[in-house]
């Protein structure tokens, strides 16, 4: 009787019968989607794959995690750039130490190819292949099951989280070996410290040509600037009385030489001027955390790279000028490392130390292609650090020059009076300003154009927000830029488009790309234990 009702009525109220057997069927379909949902995720989260312990996981930018699971092609060529870096001075650094508990690097599910025999011939076997730093990976709970042996840090592991002071700047700090022997290459150490109120010194250990079967030697270039004008000193030395090595900083050229012991630089150096020689012994000492890690540019056969080992330094020592000795207490000063193809090659740089802060920009403009252009542009970088280490880093598309000065050097050319860039990264946002006090300009051929290479001294400001917090900061420091030869003898203040500061070939960055920058999360997350996984 009830089954004979219910027909009845649905036969009856057509309508009706419909749209509640409608209403009722995407009821029934919407929960089995959130069930099917929610299932996937429980899945997911008891994955091997995915699960390396902690509370976050970080993973290179732009994976595709389906990938990452299953082993995809798209998954296999992702990796954590400078891993070292974030493990040690930003994830766990000091600056987080209230928040992140514990970092823990790890590369899952590398593909390796495993050979029987050393001696007999190779028929390789795929294997998959991870690593992790086991006293890390047991803090996240995320230890081996072991059934038999032990599973300890080695010394290896040791120095990837924590190195010694020599270990570390060995690591960041080293001379290369080009891939074969190019007239074009050049690597050095830059130094610079400044001995008085209105005085100052550029040293560079040069190290240039076809290495290392070819012609090539040294060079030490030292620039003094003292109140009144400017001195240059240099020495050539033979490639037999070079020695670099690949596996730290330190170089011989001749007499003079680069020493790092427990990151303390050594400088010894001597050469000739129009006023006499000069001779140096200075011991310099990075500041702590104030360093940057090594970036490398490539594209074709253009190479082109970049390391910080001392944003902020204190210099102490002696320096000779025609055998009379000034003492060097204390000196600020600062030191980076450059190496890689300079064919047609100008920069953008800046470095500079305020009461808070320290401040490094750059960016190069690279060999333009044969039809004037290429597919690499700016943005260049802006890197702001204090005593806990880098606190970000940011992009910018250009620098506005602005005034026309003279620029001492004897060369007729001008210089800037002012700059200024406006830098970027997600809700961040930095002005920087300059007033330039002193120029020294030098003259170069670039692509049969004369340009100017300029080394600016000047007072900065730097204004902004960072990480959800307002900055403000000032203080001197020393700049770089190119400028053609029509901007040489302009006297009008113009913009880069107009006085001659632009430049004409084609931007090439030595900054960070999408998937290298440092991604620093605001300082309201509260995160205990922090996962870095490697593929």
């Amino acid at each position: 009787m009830l089954l004979a009702l219910a027909f009845r009525h649905l036969w009856v109220r057509k309508l009706r019968s419909l749209a509640l057997l409608l209403g009722f069927s995407l009821g029934v379909g919407v929960m089995i989607a959130l069930l099917s949902v929610g299932e996937a995720m429980l899945d997911q989260s008891r994955d091997v794959a995915l699960v390396g312990g902690g509370e976050v996981t970080v993973l290179p930018e732009g994976i595709d995690i389906e990938a990452m699971r299953t082993g995809g092609p798209a998954g296999m060529f992702f990796t954590i750039d400078r891993a070292r870096f974030l493990t040690r001075l930003v994830l766990g650094g000091p600056r987080y130490r209230g928040m992140v508990h514990t970092v823990s690097p790890a590369i899952e599910g590398k593909l390796l190819y495993l050979c029987r025999s050393a001696a007999a011939p190779c028929r390789p076997i795929p294997v998959r292949a991870g690593g992790e730093i086991p006293s890390r990976a047991l803090a996240l709970g995320a230890g081996l099951d072991l059934r038999q042996g032990g599973w300890n840090d080695s010394g290896a592991d040791s120095q990837y989280i924590a190195p010694a002071p020599q270990q570390l700047y060995d690591e960041i700090d080293r001379f290369h070996i080009p891939g074969r022997p190019d007239s074009t290459w050049g690597e050095w150490h830059y130094f610079n410290l400044v001995s008085g109120s209105n005085e100052w010194w550029y040293i560079t250990y040069l190290v240039g040509g076809a290495i290392p079967s070819g012609r090539w030697g040294g060079r030490l270039l030292i620039t003094h600037r003292r109140p009144g004008g400017y001195d240059r000193f240099t020495a050539d030395v033979p490639s037999a009385q070079v020695v670099l090595d690949t596996a730290r900083a330190d170089l011989t050229l001749g007499p003079s030489t680069v020493r790092q012991r427990n990151g303390v630089y050594l400088l010894r150096a001597r050469a000739e001027g129009p006023g006499g020689p000069v001779e140096l012994e200075l011991s310099l000492r990075p500041l702590p955390n104030r360093y940057f890690p090594p970036l490398e540019l490539r594209q074709d056969e253009f190479v082109s790279g970049y390391t910080v080992p001392a944003l902020a330094a204190v210099a102490t020592g002696r320096i000779c000028v025609a055998r009379r000795c000034s003492p060097v207490k204390s000196a600020p000063a600062y030191h980076d490392h450059n190496w890689g193809v300079w064919r047609e090659v100008t920069w953008e740089w800046g470095a500079a130390t305020g009461s808070g802060l320290s401040l490094l920009y750059g960016g190069i403009y690279g060999p333009a292609t044969g039809s004037g252009a290429s597919d690499i542009s700016p943005p260049f970088f802006l890197a702001l650090a204090d005593s806990l280490g880098v606190r970000q880093v940011l992009r910018f598309g250009r620098v506005e020059y602005r005034g026309s000065q003279p620029a001492e050097g004897g060369l007729r050319a001008n210089a800037p009076e002012r700059f200024s860039l406006m830098a970027a990264r997600g809700p961040d946002t930095v002005r920087l300003a300059v007033v330039v006090e002193h120029a020294l300009a030098s003259e170069l051929t670039i692509s049969g154009v004369p340009r100017y290479f300029l080394q600016m001294r000047g007072w900065f400001t730097l204004s902004g927000r960072v990480t959800g917090q307002m900055i403000s900061d000032s203080g001197r420091g020393f700049f770089e830029t190119y400028a053609d030869s029509s901007a040489a003898y302009s006297s009008g203040v113009g913009s880069p488009s107009t006085s001659g500061w632009a430049h004409s070939q084609t931007a090439v960055r030595l900054s960070p790309s999408s998937s290298e920058t440092i991604s620093l999360y605001p300082s309201s997350w509260r995160i205990r234990r922090v996962s870095m996984t490697r593929f």
